[in-house]
């Protein structure tokens, strides 16, 4: 009977492991903050965080829901639930009163969402003649026009953009493949390999400033993107991915552009919107970007059209 118990209690031990490893470390991190801020409320009100109840959560998402957008509220939901299951507790999201008050809330909020502002081709150029005119070493100039250039060209999320080490690029007549070795939407590292042709002005050419900064940083294995000592010597370390919205906001300050509603999103949401402008498809798009659906994708189109197929083009005023 012992010994049975303690099969039994591997077993759970280990299923409970296998399901934290089906998340990614970035993932559970963001579950465990959201699920901190609820038990914090529960706290507060004397309530029970764990195991909790569909009632508890509907109070807490209509507290939220005072400051909070509805995407906020629907990641909180799944990140209770998550710790929930993580846990050995279930939790019924999908219990009336949850679901109920989460469309009473956005009756009366709204749904629609403002993201951060995309880096379209004229901020593009922008940004890199901006760093060509700081009096810095080349290096730092070859690296942070690199980053903004491959991030942009590539449709890059800044946790892939950073992630890139020399053994994934491969120069090729045609320009450059980069391999993807995991995603946000890639948790099992099936990987995929993204494609950027050269440029014709090399100024603005990710291809052309990529082969320049690993000639002169001489850089042959390892993260290609790394830090810089006070002294402005490379070091071996790899960037962070706040380093990389620091790095964007820096250069719009400098360029005399408001910077706030710009982020490391905004390359990768400034080249969907740049390629939809350009008359590119979705499928081409989200072959690039990595987009599992068409819902993202469809929105980044209908932003870059809205001039373009509006109907008062068809007016004659």
């Amino acid at each position: 009977m012992n010994e049975l118990t303690t099969d039994l209690k591997s077993l759970h031990e280990a299923t409970l492991n296998n399901l934290k490893s089906s998340k990614a470390n970035n993932t559970l991190r963001a579950y465990k903050s959201d699920f901190n801020d609820f038990g914090a409320f529960c706290a507060k009100h004397s309530l029970s965080s764990m195991p909790t109840e569909p009632k508890i959560v509907s109070l807490y998402l209509t507290h939220l829901s005072k400051n909070s957008k509805i995407s906020t509220l629907r990641r909180r939901l799944v990140s209770i639930s998550m710790v929930h299951k993580l846990k050995g507790h279930y939790l019924d999201t999908k219990h009336p009163i949850i679901v109920e008050n989460l469309m009473g809330i956005r009756r009366v909020k709204g749904s629609i969402q403002k993201g951060k502002k995309p880096i379209l081709i004229n901020h593009l150029k922008i940004l890199i003649n901006a760093i060509n005119d700081q009096k810095i070493e080349e290096i730092k100039k070859l690296r942070d026009k690199t980053i903004i250039l491959i991030g942009f060209g590539g449709g890059f999320r800044r946790t892939e953009l950073i992630s890139i080490d020399y053994e994934d690029l491969e120069f090729v007549p045609e320009g450059l493949k980069i391999i993807i070795k995991r995603s946000k939407t890639d948790q099992f590292g099936e990987g995929m390999i993204k494609g950027i042709p050269y440029f014709t002005n090399e100024i603005y050419c990710p291809v052309k400033n990529l082969k320049k900064f690993l000639e002169i940083s001489k850089i042959q294995s390892g993260p290609i993107f790394r830090r810089f000592t006070k002294g402005l010597s490379l070091t071996e370390k790899r960037l962070t991915d706040q380093s990389v919205v620091l790095l964007i906001k820096e250069y719009l300050k400098l360029a005399g552009i408001e910077n706030k509603n710009f982020a490391g999103h905004s390359l990768r949401s400034g080249f969907a919107t740049a390629a939809a402008e350009s008359g590119a498809d979705e499928r081409s798009i989200m072959a690039m970007t990595g987009h599992k659906t068409t819902q993202m994708v469809r929105r980044y189109i209908r932003e870059a059209n809205i001039f373009k197929n509006n109907a008062l083009n068809k007016l004659k005023i």
